[in-house]
């Protein structure tokens, strides 16, 4: 909950302190909300084509833990 208050859903992340300005540039749901925002009133607070590369990074990433995971059958039974 605490990192979707940071990541710019109901302000532009530039009216925080400079300190939770920079920890908000590390937060995945900036970049998601920010690419959406700039789908939909074309405004943004980073360039689209960031949150687009961040978000397709994560989509690799986590896709690679689930395939990992699944290959060497962690938790599985049977």
């Amino acid at each position: 909950m605490p990192a979707t208050f940071l990541s710019g859903v109901f302000y532009s992340i530039h009216s925080l302190p400079p300190v939770w300005l920079t920890v908000s540039h590390f937060n995945p749901f900036f970049y998601l909300i920010d690419g959406f925002r700039y789908g939909f009133f074309g405004v943004s607070d980073v360039s689209p084509w960031l949150s687009l590369a961040f978000a397709l990074a994560a989509l690799l990433l986590m896709l690679g833990i689930a395939l990992r995971l699944v290959v060497s059958g962690y938790r599985l039974r049977g």
